[in-house]
Order: structure tokens, then C-alpha cells, then sequence
């Protein structure tokens, strides 16, 4: 857990923003020689934002190491893996290695925790730095003991000589040492002298979690601290026209009722007695509701009667053999949420000049800036800290509840103040995964070969996070609203909407098309995977639909049309562990298979899986699910496998079980019973992860590799059991069995 940095004692904790980071600037000298530095390659990973060494890598003079990353721990498990790679190139022991996340008093500013792009950036950057201080160290042993140095060695904390001559890092640090700008090439170890990268190491966020530690925010307790709750409209663009708090004000506990314009929030002692406030304030407050929703039953037709913006994202054509068959394809997904098992949480203190936050959203430089301008505070007069929040990937309710809890502890300074989220507020205001629609048409040989591909998406944005404070919803119900940002569309090649649109195969002609919707019908922003989940389940799906037109096996016809060897490795690998060619299902019975690439440029997942469908109930039950990933350089195996794991059954709720409900006023899925989600009872037989490792090659995402081709071979799997191809998501029971008319 990234706790708080400072003795529990009331004095510290209203001093909190005040504690001086060491510094991130880049040495003047990269500015003076601009032809030099033009000429040089570019700083790997995250040293890009910030090139000091000791922005990345501190020993103080008692030997202790610190390595720091400006990205969130959110459950992927990226601390356990940072420590691994600090550790293999400082040659220490990785619990040796005390690791700072996100923290907008000490570590660099890496922006989002988003895209899978963790170990991409930070773990690559931490791994250049830590060797590169690794070398600076023998370097100054070498002059201290007036040996060569390439007759020295780091082992375990110190630098060591031939004749076992040994200096600890701590004696090497004296003055500035590592307060030196990172090169673009480092020494790094060579991939067969690798002794902790490729290892399965537990996670150490872990044991906290089980055992009932400080593990979340939702934990955290500070002294003096008091308890929060806001009160939210029914709707989105409901106005508080009056409330009285005379008699609230007077509840036990009640300390403070805070109104701006329709921001209503009340502060007590106790976190019940501010509870039964927030329901005594919703009983007074009037509201002027004027929310107009479009149909839920007609939403997609509404979503595609909205003006868009065109992008092309690929435009290819070649010469091919004539196309002999073709066939057309319309895919849906609708507004899907986080559902976060922890509803959103946040902690503020403010001391009359500088304010502390902590927060679960996964940017805290952002959230700094967004909450810097909703209270016209100086940047530098807002410090955030990034605890793990109970269940979320992407943006959920985290920075509105950080936001809740600055405007909440600013009307009462000297008290930290927590705000939790309940329920039915994280359900019904929390941005929600946009709806899409797409469209795909593709042409077949006379031999079965793809020689023509065309595919659509519609989509509205998928990212409104801050630093706008006006993607906050308290700093838009201020007497002085801030307005929202402009939605955008996002850009290649991650992509937002359009990511994953591209398929991966050879085709010798295609084309594909984005359709830009900024009218947002629903609060919507960043989901896990953004539009690769949806483009890649019908892309998948697509695929299958050809394979079968094409009279090919499924794993064959991918393959025919793969020539990309990392592809085709992880296509192979998981049809062997699966025994796709052997496998042979009963009746009501499928199996499925997809592959994607994540972003094409992320890690390699391809998925098969074997499904149970209940002809009577149109109940889709989950058996073997046998999976293959390429992520680079596995770091830590285990922490792949788990995530891997999690993005299939994260998948098979989305897939199966979940849609935001709503009528023409207001959001209908308050709950669990009106947001049903997978149970314990539905989760796969078995998930079995095979991690295909590329020793030597960089670093690729893994959180948000699996979710798409999950879903589509869920999706293949229902087809091959029932005869039925269901292109709209979720394959609920419902709809299942309505498509086989039973």
C-alpha cells in the first residue's frame, strides 16, 4: 500500500503538502546543445518525462533504496514487477527494494495509469535508471579502490572486488552522485543473466488484503478524522432549488452542511450519523429535474442517427483474386459500468494554505491539477497521493470523490475529512463504458482466403478524465459551474473507440472507418480496454463467421491468415494446451477460440474456452478456459497469469450478465439486482494461463490483453453449441434463449 509518508500525529498530517520532493528538472545542459541532443536516441520509457536518475532510483548513506514510479497500483500488480527489475539491475534482493507509487510530492509524473502501459514506460525506465546507478557505483568504487572498473561487481548492496574487497552502496552516494541525467543506453544484464526478472514472485499488495490490513483507501484512518457524504440529484442535469437544514443542522454529529449552488454535502463525527444526514437532506432538497434520456429500447438506432465525425484508420488495397462470397455483419455493445465492488473513496485535508489528498484515481498529477483549479490553488498547493482503491480499471467514481472530499475538507480546515460514495451514487453517476456499434463486411476467394475487409465503429468518446475540473461532477453543480472539456476522440495508434479496429491479420485490401459521436446521450469515460473489447469481439466474431462460410476450422483459417511469428506462436500455444484439434463436445455444448494483439502493439492473448448452454433456460455456463500470452519479457509470470486471468472472467460479466439500464430520465441500475454481474457460482471451470516468453524483448502491457478475445470466443463457443450467431452483447439468458427460439 502506498500509505501515508509521515508519523500519524495531527501535526503531520496538516503538514502533509508541505514535505519537498527532490528534483525532476533536466540538467540545463539538454537545452544549451539542442544539435547534440537532436542527434542522440530517445530516453527509454518514462525517463522521457523525467531524465534524473534520482527520479527513479534513491540510496540514502544507511544503504536503503527506494525506487519510485508515477504509476498507480490498481490490482495489476505492477509493484511486485517494479521491484523485480529495480532489484535484478541493483543486484538486491526485490523486499530490499522500498518502491514510492504515484505522489505528486515525490515521484515523476507519469500521467495515467491507463493502456496497459505500466510496464511499457515505468518498468522500463526503472530498469534503465536502476543499471544505469548500478554502473555510476562501480564507477566510484573503482576510483575509491583504485581497481578497474570492469573488475568490479554489485552484489547485494555493495560493490565488490576480485580480492572481495566490499564498499555498500551507502558509502557510495556522498553529495550528487545520482542526481545525473539518464543516457539514452544503458548496461543492461544480458537476458540468460536474469535472476529475478522471469521469476513468479507473490505479490507483496497481497497479504494487507487478506488479513485485513490497510489495503485501500477505503481503510485509511488519520487522527481527527470525520466523515462525509454528498448528496446527488436523481438525474444528470437536475438543479437544487432549495433545501432547508435547519433541522438537520441539529442531528447528532452533524458538524458542518456545505452548500454550493446544487452541491450538497453534509459533515459529521461519525460516519453513520453523516449517513442518516445525507438521507435527511435528500428528503429536503427540491430539485429541478430536466434530464431528457434518449429510448434504452432504441439506443443503438439513437446513437447512430447522431451526427459523427469520419476518421479513416486504415486505408490498404493491393491486388487479390476476385471475391467470390461476401458477407455483412452488425455488432452492438451497450453501456457497460466498473461496478466497482468498493464504492469511491477519498481522504482530504486542508490547513487554511495547502491541501493533501488521497485518492484511488489512477492520475494523480491530473486529479492535481483539476482540483487545483476547482479551488483556484496554486498547482504546487495541492499535493496527491495514490492509495489503492476496492475494485476498479479505468475511470470510475475516484477523482468525483476525491473532488467531493477537497471541496468538503476545505469548509473545514485542520480536520481530514473522507468521503465514501454509496452504492446507488457509484451505479448511477460513476462514467460509464460507451455504447458502440459496428459494422463489418468482408469477402472470401473461391479458395476461402479473406481478399476484401471493410469494418465501422461508432463510438463517443471514451476518456473525459480530468485535469478539467470541469470533468468533475461537484465542480459542475457549483454556483459557478465548470464546464466539461470537449469530448475526443482519441488517437492512433492506442486509440479510444477505434482501438483494436485494425485487424492484425494479412489482408491484402482494407479499410476501416471510425465514426466520432461527441453527443454523450450517458456520462461516459475510460472502461478497461476502452473500444478494444467491443472492436475485438467483433472482429473475432467476424472472423468465425468467415471460417465457417469458408468451411475451415477456426484456429486454421486465423493461422492461414497470420503471418506475424509472436501471433502465431501464442495461436498455436493455446490451440495445443487446449487440444483444439481433439476436442469433441456434446449436445449443447461449444467451444470457442479468438486472438488479438492488444492496440497491436501490446501483449499477444489468444483464448479457447468450451461453454454448457441450457437450450430450457438460455443459460450460458462457462467450463475450461485455456489461454496464451505474449507480453514481452515476462517480469514476474504469476502477476501475467493473474492478469490474464482476472480480464477473462473481468470479461465473461461484461460478456454475459451486464447493461446499464435507464429510462428517459434517470439511470435504473442502482444495485446488484438491477446491475447483475457474474457470481462465484458462474465463473469458468478452470483458467489456465501458458505465459510464452520473449527473453531480451520489451516490455508489453498485459492488463487489457485478455478482454476482447475472451468475449469472443464466449461468443463463438455459444454459436458452436446452438447453431446461432448472437451479435449483441451480453448474451444474456434472455437473449440467448430467445435466438434459439425455445
Amino acid at each position: 500500500m502506498n500509505a501515508p509518508v509521515f508519523t500519524p500525529s495531527r501535526r503531520n498530517v496538516l503538514a502533509g503538502a508541505l514535505i519537498l520532493s527532490f528534483s525532476l528538472r533536466a540538467l540545463p545542459s539538454l537545452a544549451q546543445d539542442q544539435d547534440n541532443a537532436a542527434s542522440k536516441p530517445p530516453l527509454p520509457g518514462s525517463l522521457k518525462r523525467a531524465p534524473m536518475l534520482d527520479a527513479w532510483i534513491r540510496i540514502d548513506a544507511d544503504g536503503v533504496i527506494t525506487a519510485f514510479t508515477g504509476k498507480c497500483e490498481i490490482g495489476q500488480g505492477i509493484r511486485t514487477a517494479l521491484m523485480q527489475v529495480a532489484a535484478e539491475e541493483l543486484e538486491v534482493d526485490p523486499h530490499a527494494v522500498h518502491l514510492i507509487t504515484a505522489d505528486t510530492a515525490r515521484t515523476a509524473n507519469e500521467g495515467f495509469t491507463s493502456g496497459s502501459n505500466s510496464m511499457k514506460d515505468s518498468a522500463t525506465a526503472i530498469r534503465n535508471a536502476a543499471a544505469q546507478v548500478r554502473e555510476i557505483l562501480i564507477g566510484v568504487a573503482a576510483e575509491r579502490l583504485g581497481i578497474a572498473a570492469d573488475q568490479l561487481h554489485a552484489q547485494s548492496g555493495a560493490v565488490v572486488g576480485p580480492d572481495n574487497r566490499r564498499i555498500a552502496y551507502g558509502d557510495l552516494v556522498a553529495g550528487d552522485v545520482l542526481h545525473v541525467t539518464a543516457q539514452p543506453v544503458s548496461k543492461l544484464k544480458s537476458p540468460d543473466a536474469l535472476k529475478m526478472i522471469g521469476q513468479s514472485m507473490p505479490r507483496v499488495d497481497i497479504p494487507g488484503k487478506v488479513t485485513g490490513g490497510i489495503a485501500y483507501v477505503h481503510d485509511l484512518r488519520l487522527p481527527g478524522m470525520v466523515h462525509a457524504r454528498v448528496v446527488r440529484p436523481s438525474s444528470y442535469d437536475a438543479r437544487l432549488l432549495s433545501v432547508d437544514t435547519s433541522g438537520i443542522e441539529k442531528m447528532p454529529g452533524v458538524m458542518k452542511i456545505v452548500r454550493d449552488g446544487s452541491f450538497l454535502g453534509v459533515i459529521a463525527e461519525r460516519e453513520f450519523q453523516a449517513i442518516a444526514a445525507m438521507h435527511a437532506l435528500t428528503v429536503a432538497a427540491k430539485w429541478d429535474v430536466a434530464t431528457k434520456l434518449p429510448d434504452e429500447g432504441n439506443i443503438f438506432g439513437f446513437i447512430e442517427s447522431l451526427p459523427a465525425e469520419e476518421h479513416v484508420i486504415a486505408d490498404k488495397h493491393a491486388d487479390s483474386a476476385p471475391g467470390t462470397r461476401t458477407l455483412e455483419a452488425v455488432y452492438h455493445r451497450p453501456y457497460q459500468m466498473h461496478g466497482s465492488i468498493g464504492p469511491s473513496c477519498a481522504v482530504a485535508s486542508f490547513d487554511g494554505d495547502a491541501l493533501t489528498v488521497w485518492s484511488h484515481a489512477q492520475g494523480m498529477f491530473p486529479l492535481r491539477k483539476g482540483i487545483a483549479e476547482m479551488l483556484h490553488l496554486p498547482d504546487e498547493k495541492v499535493r496527491c497521493i495514490h492509495m489503492e482503491g476496492a475494485g476498479c480499471y479505468g475511470h470510475n467514481g475516484a477523482d468525483d470523490a476525491a473532488a467531493d472530499a477537497a471541496l468538503l475538507a476545505c469548509a473545514l480546515p485542520g480536520r481530514p475529512v473522507r468521503v465514501q460514495w454509496m452504492r446507488e451514487q457509484e451505479h448511477q453517476w460513476e462514467p460509464y463504458g460507451p455504447a458502440m456499434v459496428s459494422r463489418a463486411r468482408a469477402s472470401l476467394d473461391i479458395a476461402g482466403n479473406i481478399v476484401d475487409w471493410e469494418y465501422e465503429v461508432r463510438s463517443n468518446t471514451h476518456s473525459t478524465r480530468p485535469p478539467g475540473a470541469g470533468q468533475f461532477l461537484a465542480a459542475r453543480h457549483l454556483e459557478q459551474p465548470f464546464k466539461p472539456g470537449p469530448p475526443r476522440p482519441g488517437e492512433q495508434p492506442d486509440g479510444a473507440g477505434d482501438r483494436n479496429s485494425v485487424p492484425l491479420y494479412a489482408l491484402p485490401n482494407v479499410r476501416v472507418g471510425y465514426q466520432f459521436v461527441p453527443d454523450m446521450p450517458l456520462r461516459v469515460s475510460a472502461l478497461r480496454g476502452l473500444g478494444a473489447y467491443h472492436n475485438i469481439f467483433a472482429i473475432e466474431s467476424f472472423m468465425d463467421e468467415l471460417a465457417i462460410a469458408a468451411g475451415a476450422d477456426p484456429v486454421e483459417f486465423r493461422l492461414r491468415h497470420m503471418q506475424e511469428k509472436r501471433a502465431r506462436k501464442v495461436i498455436e500455444t493455446a490451440a495445443q494446451r487446449f487440444g483444439w484439434s481433439s476436442a469433441s463436445m456434446t449436445e449443447g455444448s461449444g467451444r470457442g477460440f479468438a486472438f488479438a494483439r492488444y492496440k497491436n502493439l501490446g501483449a499477444y492473448c489468444a483464448v479457447a474456452l468450451e461453454v454448457d448452454v441450457e437450450h430450457e433456460s438460455g443459460r450460458v455456463r462457462l467450463g475450461r478456459v485455456v489461454a496464451a500470452v505474449d507480453s514481452g519479457q515476462a517480469v514476474n509470470p504469476n502477476g501475467i497469469a493473474n492478469q490474464i486471468q482476472g480480464g477473462i472472467v473481468q470479461s465473461a460479466s461484461w460478456t454475459l450478465y451486464e447493461s446499464v439500464r435507464f429510462n428517459q430520465t434517470r439511470i435504473l441500475s442502482q444495485d446488484w439486482s438491477t446491475y447483475p454481474i457474474l457470481r462465484f457460482g458462474n465463473v469458468p471451470e478452470s483458467v489456465d494461463v501458458h505465459v510464452v516468453d520473449a527473453p531480451g524483448e520489451p516490455f508489453l502491457g498485459t492488463g487489457e490483453a485478455a478482454q476482447g478475445p475472451a468475449a469472443a470466443a464466449i461468443a463463438n463457443a455459444v454459436t458452436n453449441a446452438t447453431g446461432t450467431r448472437i451479435r449483441h452483447l451480453p448474451l444474456s439468458a434472455a437473449r440467448v434463449k430467445a435466438a434459439i427460439g425455445v
